[in-house]
């Protein structure tokens, strides 16, 4: 898997995680429908399965996909939750992506 795809499954991988948790807040914090519970409940199960998809060993592809999260949460907070990201939060998901891209596309034996 070249570089381009293993970055879009993670992104796809961590929105699916985040809608799957959004969705229980709404309800909870929000007072929005239970219902959105049936959609993230679908979500996290997408979720799981796209964790699956990476071509190596699961440990490896957790603690990457955490510092790709943590820059597509900030994304989400900046288009969903509507608060501009500071310029220590955008360095923070850059070190965050640093070390997946270290984790991830390091040379192996």
């Amino acid at each position: 898997m070249n570089v381009a795809n293993t970055l879009l499954l993670f992104v796809l991988t961590a929105i699916a995680e985040i809608v799957g948790c959004y969705l229980p807040y709404l309800w909870l914090r929000e007072g929005k429908s239970i219902w959105l519970l049936v959609p993230a409940a679908i979500s996290l199960a997408i979720f799981a399965w796209l964790l699956t998809l990476h071509p190596t060993a699961a440990g490896r592809v957790y603690a990457a996909y955490g510092g790709v999260y943590i820059g597509v949460a900030i994304v989400w907070l900046w288009l969903v939750d509507g608060i501009r990201p500071t310029a220590w939060d955008l360095l923070g998901a850059a070190v965050a992506m640093l070390g997946m891209a270290i984790i991830m596309f390091a040379p192996r034996q």
